[in-house]
């Protein structure tokens, strides 16, 4: 079976997923968006607002930012592959229920099987938490959990680069330059350039 088809078969059952009650709250379940065979993958947690109502990814203040991370670190949308840990909007954009997680994670994971991406970077807390747990990576406390933004994890062929979601700058403009430069770290690997030397980031500029 082609790539192409066993997406529009995954799409499908996303499309009609009724596994929790989100399924009754949305407008739009959205299924991930990009390259197929993509060497990076970005996970974010869930569709927002403008997402939701028009069925697309990364299109709201976020995806803004997104766009301008992304054109920092000259890397097209088009090249990667875009999806989301919840396919639906969560409602008031409260935090995800560990069912939801459960009930949903098992696209993302068929996902990740059928692209095979080369690295993952999931993007915030939950996403990152959830790729973290799935390779058996020690999960960090929560007050602490953003020391591992910027880090590169390698798990067998799998690298794992955890990044801060887009819209926390959103909330915080004096992350930026630290944003920026773990962006800059997922480039330097996604060219395969592991000789380079990469500021390091300490806990008191890597929120």
């Amino acid at each position: 079976m082609s790539i192409d088809i066993a997406f529009r078969n995954l799409n499908s059952k996303i499309k009609k997923c009724r596994r929790c009650r989100l399924a009754k709250s949305r407008v739009n379940v959205l299924c991930g968006e990009g390259n197929l065979h993509a060497e990076l993958m970005l996970i974010a947690q869930a569709p927002g607002g403008n997402e939701d109502r028009e069925g697309k990814m990364f299109i709201g203040p976020s995806g803004k930012v997104l766009d301008e991370l992304l054109a920092e670190i000259d890397i097209q949308r088009e090249e990667i592959y875009i999806t989301n840990l919840i396919k639906c909007m969560l409602p008031k954009n409260r935090k995800p229920k560990s069912h939801e997680i459960s009930a949903c994670s098992a696209y993302l994971e068929r996902e990740i099987d059928l692209i095979g991406p080369k690295i993952l970077a999931p993007l915030g807390y939950y996403a990152s938490r959830f790729i973290l747990e799935k390779f058996g990576v020690q999960i960090p406390a929560k007050p602490d959990f953003r020391k591992v933004y910027g880090q590169v994890l390698k798990i067998g062929d799998q690298q794992i680069i955890p990044l801060q979601h887009p819209s926390a700058v959103l909330h915080d403009a004096s992350i930026k330059e630290a944003m920026v430069r773990n962006y800059r770290t997922l480039r330097l690997h996604y060219d395969g350039q592991r000789d380079k030397t990469i500021e390091p980031m300490g806990p008191d500029n890597n929120p």
